[in-house]
C-alpha cells in the first residue's frame, strides 16, 4: 500500500485539542475522511459505529482507557485497522507493547502529518521505532514534561518532585524541546 492509494477514513484520538484539530485539518486537506475524539471511550463509540481504516492514537489520555488499551479494543473491533501510536513520552518498552498489541508504528511527538502518514505504510522488517538513541538532554526534557504533566502543570510541585529549585526548572522549561 502506498500513500497514493487513498483517501482513507482516519480516526484521530488525542486529548490535546489544538494538536487534534490541527492534525485533523491537515489530514482533511489531503482528502482523508477524518473523525476525532478526545478520549478512548468516545473514540471506541465512533469506531463501533463505523470502523476506521486508520487510527492515530495518543499514548497518554485522560480516564481509565489509555492509548494502549484503546489499541487493544480497536483491534478487537476491526483487526484490519492500521494504527499509529503517538506520544510525547517515548520509550522502547511502550513502543514494543504498542506493536505487540497491533500498532503499525510508534512515533514520538512532535511528528508532522507527512511522517504520520508515512508510518502507515511501514514494510515488514522495517524498524518500528526510531532506533537512534536520544540525547541525554532530550531524555531529561521528556522526563521533565512527564513530571510536569503528572503535576497538572504546577511548576512548584514538579520542581519538588524532581528535586530541583523552581527557578532552575523554569529555565529548563523556557528552552525548546531538544532534538534527538
Amino acid at each position: 500500500m502506498s500513500l497514493e492509494d487513498g483517501p482513507f477514513s482516519i480516526l484521530v484520538v488525542d486529548d490535546d485539542d489544538v494538536f487534534r484539530e490541527r492534525l485533523a485539518r491537515a489530514l482533511g486537506s489531503r482528502g482523508h475522511d477524518v473523525r476525532m475524539a478526545a478520549d478512548g471511550h468516545a473514540a471506541l463509540e465512533l469506531a463501533r459505529a463505523e470502523s476506521p481504516e486508520r487510527a492515530i492514537v495518543d499514548l497518554r489520555m485522560p480516564g481509565a482507557l489509555t492509548g494502549l488499551d484503546f489499541v487493544r479494543e480497536l483491534r478487537a473491533i476491526d483487526a484490519t485497522t492500521s494504527v499509529v501510536v503517538l506520544t510525547g513520552y517515548g520509550s522502547i518498552a511502550t513502543a514494543i507493547e504498542a506493536v505487540r498489541l497491533g500498532a503499525t508504528h510508534y512515533l514520538t511527538k512532535p511528528a508532522d502529518t507527512d511522517e504520520i502518514l508515512a508510518a502507515f505504510v511501514r514494510k515488514p522488517g522495517e524498524a518500528v521505532v526510531d532506533t537512534e538513541t536520544p540525547s541525554l538532554a532530550r531524555v531529561e526534557w521528556e522526563h521533565i514534561q512527564r513530571v510536569l504533566t503528572d503535576c497538572q502543570g504546577n511548576v512548584s510541585e514538579a520542581a519538588r518532585r524532581l528535586g530541583v529549585h523552581r527557578r532552575s526548572l523554569q529555565r529548563k522549561l523556557g528552552k525548546f524541546p531538544v532534538k534527538r
